[in-house]
C-alpha cells in the first residue's frame, strides 16, 4: 500500500468526526521528506478550532497509523484570533 493509501486510510478513521461538523480534509501532497500537506475543507477551513483538530486529532491519527509520516501541516490554517473564523453550529 502507498504511503498516500496509508494516510488516506488514517484519514478515514476521523473523517466521520469532521463531517459530523461539516468539515473534512484533503490530502494536497506528501512530500518527499514525508511531510503531509492536507487542506481542511468546509467548516474546518474557517472554524477557529482548526489548529487543535489539526494538532489532537488528525495529527495523531496518521502517526499512529503511519509512523514513517514526520510531520503534518495545514496549507489553509485558520487563527484562533481570525475575526472571521466561524464556528460550526453544533459547536456555538
Amino acid at each position: 500500500m502507498s504511503l498516500n493509501d496509508q494516510v488516506e486510510a488514517a484519514l478515514d478513521t476521523i473523517r466521520p468526526y469532521l463531517e459530523a461538523d461539516g468539515g473534512n480534509v484533503s490530502i494536497e501532497e506528501i512530500t518527499p521528506e514525508n511531510v503531509v500537506k492536507l487542506k481542511l475543507l468546509g467548516s474546518c477551513g474557517s472554524c477557529p478550532m482548526s489548529i487543535m483538530t489539526l494538532k489532537a486529532g488528525i495529527e495523531q491519527a496518521i502517526k499512529k497509523a503511519v509512523p514513517e509520516i514526520t510531520a503534518i501541516e495545514a496549507i489553509n490554517l485558520t487563527d484562533i484570533d481570525d475575526p472571521n473564523a466561524v464556528l460550526p453550529e453544533n459547536l456555538r
